[in-house]
């Protein structure tokens, strides 16, 4: 009769660099509250990040088209 010892250790080996540490997680408040210009400077980083790359393709929309049939 085989032995599945030996061989259920050699396929556990790998799995064992996948075991992630435990988050630290505070239902505590911050210790340092966010201003609101550090909110509207986050914010407006955040739209200006997404919305920046989305007007340049739209404005230049028509050039695209016009590449692809050639």
């Amino acid at each position: 009769m085989l032995r599945f010892g030996p061989a259920m250790q050699l396929l556990q080996a790998p799995l064992k660099c996948w075991v992630v540490s435990k988050a630290h997680i505070s239902a505590k408040p911050a210790r340092t509250p966010t201003s609101p210009m550090e909110q509207a400077v986050g914010i407006s980083a955040i739209f200006i990040s997404f919305l920046v790359p989305a007007c340049w393709v739209l404005s230049h929309l028509e050039s695209y088209k016009k590449s692809s049939i050639a």
